[in-house]
């Protein structure tokens, strides 16, 4: 990018005190940004163990490494603090969904709720013209709008928990690292002199203390640890469940029960508190309801869409059909039998390297009137009730 076109524009850049934002930063500064380093400090339970840190999230360590990078990097660098709000979003979030029998995905929701609107805002707040992420993927303008591309590495792409964004938003995103494989970025934190270069990946479920969700759910949901019958899909019971939300859509080992044939977690019914096993042949399904659908473009489909589609952030993209329903629901039809589709994790539609949109896998394909208010949509954060810590 031409460096006078970029000179004046103010950028503010995620930092985790992790290699993927501290190399981000140290490329925009190397173009020419005016850049500002901001670290959000999120809730997280006390870490597990007489030497775990205090919050596993936003740890004395990383909070030191992000400021020594900024200072090396000659840019100003705050902290803000979102504890409060990010536990009411994203860990209630992912509390309540447990209990609904649903596993979510908390990445997409803090990239909703928390990074690319309350971060955004407060980047906008401080006269920026972009928010900057570590983020693996990339943004392309087109004469029809913006595109949100996978990143470069197919092994690091994250397109799948960004998929939340609009127009807007990706207009005021930067993805500086997108184009890189996670080798090259390491070796640019070599070429700038970060202290980070060796560091090691972050986690996905920051908020828990020891990385174990059953534990945390056995803690703090009330719901979590009711036990309940095993069935088949006939109403036979088997045995007895320790809390629907310890098990997971295709779950074979740790039922407790014995069968003449592998029997495999199908659906948890929440309503009996019954966990509903069956052989694998009734595992797969051909068709699932997306609900709270994005896309990307700002505008669904008039038509069926062939797609690949993903249904979990690691898997690979399967095959299929998609249809707008209307009111954020889209079909899905995949063109063969699909395993492990579970409510609550992230449906996303591609057409190659460009990500379409996408939304949350419902409870059940006839689950059409299942819709947001069934959750709690948290107003947008007022600037003013975030505290800036320098």
């Amino acid at each position: 990018m031409n460096t006078e076109s970029v000179a004046k524009r103010r950028v503010v850049v995620a930092m985790s005190g992790g290699v993927d934002s501290s190399v981000a930063a140290a490329l925009l500064v190397e173009q020419g940004y005016d850049v500002v380093g901001m670290m959000m400090r999120l809730w997280s339970e006390p870490g597990i163990g007489a030497s775990a840190p205090a919050n596993r999230c936003c740890t004395p360590d990383q909070m030191a490494d992000a400021r020594r990078v900024a200072g090396l990097l000659g840019i100003p660098f705050y902290v803000v603090d979102v504890q409060d709000h990010f536990r009411q979003t994203v860990v209630q979030f992912f509390i309540d969904e447990h209990e609904y029998g649903r596993t979510p995905n908390p990445c997409i929701e803090c990239n909703r709720q928390i990074r690319f609107t309350y971060l955004l805002e407060r980047a906008l707040a401080l006269d920026a013209d972009y928010l900057a992420t570590g983020h693996y993927a990339q943004v392309r303008h087109t004469p029809s709008g913006y595109q949100l591309l996978k990143g470069l590495d197919p092994n690091k792409d994250q397109s799948y928990v960004l998929h939340v964004l609009d127009q807007e938003k990706l207009g005021q995103v930067l993805f500086p690292i997108g184009g890189y494989t996670k080798a090259e970025v390491r070796e640019l934190a070599q070429k700038f002199g970060l202290p980070v270069v060796s560091k090691s990946e972050s986690q996905d479920l920051c908020f828990l203390g020891d990385g174990n969700y059953r534990r945390f759910l056995q803690e703090y949901s009330q719901k979590a640890s009711q036990p309940g019958p095993i069935l088949t899909c006939n109403g036979e019971e088997l045995g007895q469940h320790n809390g629907l939300p310890f098990y997971t859509i295709g779950q074979r080992k740790g039922l407790g029960i014995s069968a003449s044939v592998p029997l495999f977690v199908l659906r948890k019914v929440v309503a009996q508190n019954a966990l509903i096993v069956g052989p694998k042949s009734e595992l797969g399904q051909q068709t699932l309801i997306a609900r709270d659908v994005n896309w990307l473009s700002g505008q669904p489909p008039q038509t069926p869409i062939s797609a690949q589609i993903k249904i979990r952030y690691k898997a690979k993209g399967i095959q299929g059909e998609v249809v707008d329903l209307g009111s954020g629901r889209s079909k899905v039809t995949f063109h063969e039998p699909v395993f492990g589709v579970t409510a609550g994790q992230g449906a996303v539609f591609y057409d190659g390297d460009v990500c379409l949109g996408g939304g949350i896998i419902a409870d059940g394909v006839n689950d059409l009137e299942e819709t947001a208010a069934s959750l709690q949509t948290a107003p947008s954060l007022q600037l003013a009730n975030i505290q800036v810590l320098s």
